[in-house]
């Protein structure tokens, strides 16, 4: 099963996230603003990952004085997937 996400992301430069996840695994990300080069390192490091394990990863990571950051807006985007998903099964 595929599917491709988008998530507007809040508190974070990075407005917008497209996801693509095929049977858990993360297959690609692309961010619209923010930090090139350290959202090219999330990119890098997530892609081939599975759901739960970016989740339980990224999950709670701050920016400076932010409650949030891109990684845990990229958290937050898959476990709405993840909720989501578990309603239409």
């Amino acid at each position: 099963m595929s599917d491709t996400i988008t998530y507007e992301t809040s508190g974070t430069c990075c407005k917008l996230m497209q996801v693509e996840i095929e049977n858990g695994i993360i297959k690609d990300v692309n961010f619209r603003g923010g930090c090139s080069g350290n959202l090219a390192g999330i990119r890098a490091l997530v892609k081939g990952r599975s759901v739960d394990e970016v989740i339980n990863t990224l999950s709670g990571i701050p920016c400076g004085m932010k409650d949030t950051s891109c990684p845990d807006q990229l958290a937050k985007c898959l476990a709405e997937y993840k909720t989501k998903s578990k309603q239409t099964v």
